[in-house]
C-alpha cells in the first residue's frame, strides 16, 4: 500500500485560494488600488496595499462592536470589527452564506477572527469605500487578538522593510508615495494599545 501513496498525493491546482494577508485596518483604510493580472472572468482580483504587497483576501482580528440585518428577500449583515489601529467594515450575504449564518449567531461586543475579500469602492465624489467579504467570521479569545497584533506589526514592518524590492512595492511606493515612517508609527502605536 504504501508503494502507491506517491500516485494518490494530492495535486497542486491553479483554483487554490490566495493566502489571507494579515492587515491593520487603518492601512486596508487608505488602499486604493484595485487589479487582475489576466482579463478572463475567474482570474483573481487584488488590491495593492500602501506597505506594498498584493492581496487578494484579508485576515483581521478584533472587537465586532456593531451588526445590522439589512434586505429583506436579499438578506445581509453588515458589521464593524475594530482592531488597534482603526475599523474594518465587513459584511456577509446570500453568496458567502456561511459567513453570514456565522454572523448572525455573534452578539457585540465579540473578539472575532475575519477571513475575507477587500473590495475598494470609489464614490461620485472621489472618495474611497473599503468594506470586507467575509468569507469566515468566528468567535475567539483577547489572547488570540493580541497574537494577530503581534503577527500583524511584524507582517507590516516585513512589508515595509522591502521598500521598493519587488515590483509590488516599487509599483506602491510610485502610486501612493506614503511616508512608510507613517506606516511605522501605526505598528508602534498598535502594539503600545495592547499594554503587555
Amino acid at each position: 500500500m504504501n508503494e502507491q501513496q506517491p500516485k494518490t498525493a494530492p495535486q497542486k491546482y491553479s483554483f487554490e485560494r490566495e493566502p489571507a494577508k494579515r492587515v491593520f485596518a487603518a492601512e486596508l483604510r487608505e488602499t486604493r488600488i484595485h487589479f487582475k493580472d489576466a482579463d478572463d472572468e475567474k482570474s483573481p482580483s487584488y488590491v495593492l496595499l500602501p506597505t506594498g504587497e498584493r492581496c487578494n483576501r484579508i485576515f483581521a482580528v478584533g472587537t465586532l462592536t456593531e451588526k445590522r440585518k439589512q434586505g429583506d428577500q436579499n438578506l445581509f449583515y453588515r458589521a464593524r470589527v475594530v482592531d488597534p489601529t482603526g475599523t474594518f467594515f465587513v459584511m456577509a450575504g446570500s453568496y458567502q452564506p456561511e459567513a453570514m449564518q456565522q454572523m448572525a449567531r455573534i452578539e457585540p461586543p465579540s473578539f472575532v477572527a475575519v477571513v475575507g475579500k477587500p473590495t475598494i469602492y470609489e464614490t461620485p465624489d472621489g472618495a474611497f469605500l473599503i468594506s470586507v467579504r467575509c468569507e469566515s467570521i468566528t468567535v475567539v479569545d483577547k489572547d488570540a487578538r493580541d497574537h494577530w497584533v503581534l503577527d500583524t506589526a511584524k507582517a507590516t514592518l516585513d512589508r515595509l522593510d522591502l521598500d521598493g524590492q519587488t515590483p509590488d512595492s516599487a509599483r506602491a511606493r510610485a502610486e501612493y508615495q506614503t511616508d512608510p515612517a507613517i506606516f511605522r508609527r501605526m505598528v508602534y502605536e498598535a502594539l503600545a494599545q495592547m499594554k503587555i
